[in-house]
């Protein structure tokens, strides 16, 4: 097959842009002819895939930003026709055979007040989307999570959804056997966008946690240390403040606890099941899914302190370590070469 990828930004630096990259050179492999039309390419471009660069613009205002993108494709497809080749994007587009959603719809924004729908960014972010969706021959959501939401919010075009492609892992250094002190213990937290990502549920639950466990202690990953200090007011040590690195520091951690107010997908929670980790999160992550029973614990957002902290303490208590998360990117790009197959027999 010949296969154009669409993305603005090209290369591992990001969650979106890391599935694209990941992806791409997966589907190489498997013989594919495969390009890439982006903004710029943000990593050495790959052996074998053909990358074109139409250059940065202002990054925002987002609306705006993607609105150009898309007019600079259909400008370049128009000039550079592609017959006999699939069209992938990833991106607000009008020129397109299949969309992958990596995010929650933007008409989710309906679900709150009538005063937040009044604004030139609203109505243009409406538009895209719809339009995107509305072209579309299929519309690929990166989780169930997803699938539901637009499913919900664009009954219309719910035809049209495949079932969830959800992200690959990288196996990582795994969590070596070892049984967790009673009164001690190390929670994980990462995320740089800590606020959506629950860091202030996460401290509550941990410092409940230290009347029993008062040598347990709460590592988060992601934010400035100078972000989030003043979450640990009152505290007397039981903390570590990581800052960010590309690579978290999973195999130290006893659970990660990502109880998350929003999540379209949530790659550190695989990555923590990929090193044994167990895991307690929000049931509003899209990787909730692939959270079993013997994999950790799914709570409702709702949950108060004390039940997240139950669930965590459950898992400090654990015999046994979870079986290792196991989903390779080669398992993500055949799966997308079934859904090419499927489309283009339909065609």
């Amino acid at each position: 097959m010949k296969l154009l990828h669409v993305v603005r930004r090209y290369g591992p630096v990001g969650g979106m842009e890391r599935y694209v990259w990941e992806i791409t050179r997966e589907l190489r492999d498997l013989g594919h002819r495969v390009e890439v039309l982006c903004e710029v390419c943000l990593a050495d471009k790959p052996h074998g895939i053909i990358v074109h660069e139409l250059g940065a613009v202002a990054p925002r205002p987002r609306w705006l930003a993607l609105l150009r993108f898309g007019g600079r494709v259909k400008g370049w497809l128009e000039a550079n026709p592609r017959p006999g080749w699939l069209i992938h994007s990833h991106e607000r587009l009008c020129s397109h055979h299949i969309t992958t959603f990596h995010g929650p719809p933007f008409a989710t924004i309906f679900e709150k007040p009538w005063w937040r729908l009044v604004s030139l960014r609203v109505a243009m972010q409406l538009y895209l989307e719809r339009r995107e969706l509305e072209t579309a021959r299929r519309i690929v959501p990166n989780s169930q999570f997803i699938r539901q939401q637009l499913a919900h919010h664009y009954s219309k075009w719910a035809h049209k959804l495949t079932g969830p492609v959800v992200p690959g892992v990288v196996a990582a250094q795994l969590r070596p056997e070892r049984g967790v002190p009673a009164d001690g213990g190390v929670i994980g937290f990462v995320g740089r966008e800590w606020q959506r990502k629950g860091l202030v549920r996460a401290v509550e639950a941990v410092a409940r946690l230290r009347h029993t466990r008062p040598n347990l202690q709460l590592w988060v990953a992601g934010p400035e240390a100078a972000e989030v200090r003043h979450l640990f007011t009152g505290w007397q040590g039981g903390y570590r403040l990581l800052g960010w690195s590309d690579q978290a520091c999973y195999a130290d951690f006893d659970v990660l606890l990502h109880p998350a107010r929003a999540e379209p997908y949530g790659m550190v929670i695989s990555e923590a099941m990929a090193a044994k980790v167990p895991v307690v999160i929000s049931d509003v992550c899209g990787a909730a899914a692939q959270v079993t029973p013997v994999a950790g614990a799914v709570l409702p957002l709702a949950a108060s302190p004390e039940e997240w902290a139950s669930a965590v303490e459950e898992q400090l208590r654990r015999g046994a370590a979870p079986p290792q998360f196991i989903r390779s990117w080669k398992a993500v790009a055949l799966e997308y070469e079934t859904i090419y197959r499927e489309y283009l027999r339909k065609c």
